[in-house]
């Protein structure tokens, strides 16, 4: 089983600002424990003549083809509009400007 020694994880939580009793120093180097036998054990069953692989499955993008299709208008976008001026929509300023 691999440890990590409880300085160790006392290090760690002042290193990252957590603030951490006793018991949970003890209980965090356990779990911790836990957490790098879990990977070891993961990197021990890879093999050297498996590729890695970022998916389990292959992955395709489906599309569709790029089909040009009629749209709104100006004049039907700015029919919706609430307010509109100069053939453009009209919103509140949001930014004040230097004259």
């Amino acid at each position: 089983m691999s440890t990590i020694s409880r300085p160790e994880v006392e290090h760690l939580a002042r290193l990252t600002r957590i603030d951490m009793t006793d018991e949970e120093l003890d209980r965090v180097a356990g779990q911790l424990g836990a957490v790098l036998d879990a990977v070891q054990q993961v990197a021990s069953a890879v093999s050297g003549d498996v590729p890695a692989t970022s998916h389990p499955v292959p992955l395709t993008n489906v599309t569709r083809p790029d089909v040009v299709r009629p749209g709104l208008s100006a004049e039907d976008a700015l029919a919706a509009a609430p307010e509109a001026e100069d053939g453009r929509f009209r919103v509140p300023q949001i930014l004040e400007e230097d004259a």
